[in-house]
């Protein structure tokens, strides 16, 4: 595959301190706020807003993790069966102002998912969605609320965002598959060249 670095690890270092002041400014004060990671990438990506956050406004965030891994229909019955939930949230939901935050938003799935595993926690004051990279493609009515960088993007390509925490390096990159070569036999169909014809007597 061919990849294309789209952002460096200053470009989401200032991309995250700039979605912390949106989510400051949205919601006033921070009292009631929880920041709650998609697992996996979501969840080092809250921890560092939260971060920000304390850093910009010297109070400190709950962080949790969420796992909604038995709440996916685009997984198999049986992989979500056999999956150990890994939900790690400090506190409780309930009347508090939730910002869910994960790398990548596609198509929606992931973050309807999440929601569903959310509330069956709790009743929440408020749920927003935070995503480093909106790449569109949307198949369910998800739109979020704080946005790092929208790529438009194609099917056929994967957007890969890696982090220090999970990956060792902080940087996205899109991927495009190589173009297929044809094979041998397709260009002998495609170009048949000289033929041989036989002498039926021989």
């Amino acid at each position: 595959m061919a990849k294309k670095i789209i952002m460096t690890q200053d470009d989401i270092r200032r991309t995250l301190a700039r979605i912390a002041h949106e989510i400051i400014e949205q919601h006033k004060s921070t009292d009631h706020l929880v920041l709650v990671g998609m697992r996996t990438r979501g969840v080092p990506l809250a921890r560092r807003l939260a971060a920000n956050i304390e850093a910009f406004e010297k109070s400190t965030v709950p962080v949790g993790a969420l796992d909604f891994s038995l709440y996916r229909d685009d997984l198999p019955l049986l992989e979500r069966q056999c999956s150990i939930p890994q939900t790690d949230i400090p506190t409780s939901i309930d009347g508090k102002s939730i910002v869910l935050v994960d790398d990548v938003l596609y198509t929606g799935r992931s973050a309807r998912a999440a929601m569903d595993a959310l509330i069956d926690l709790g009743r929440p004051r408020s749920i927003q969605l935070a995503v480093l990279i909106d790449r569109g493609h949307r198949e369910m009515p998800i739109r979020p609320d704080y946005v790092g960088k929208n790529v438009p993007s194609s099917r056929r390509e994967e957007i890969q965002v890696y982090l220090v925490e999970t990956d060792g390096v902080d940087e996205v990159a899109i991927l495009t598959p190589a173009r297929r070569m044809p094979a041998r036999s397709e260009l002998s169909k495609a170009s048949p060249g000289r033929r041989r014809y036989h002498d039926a007597s021989q």
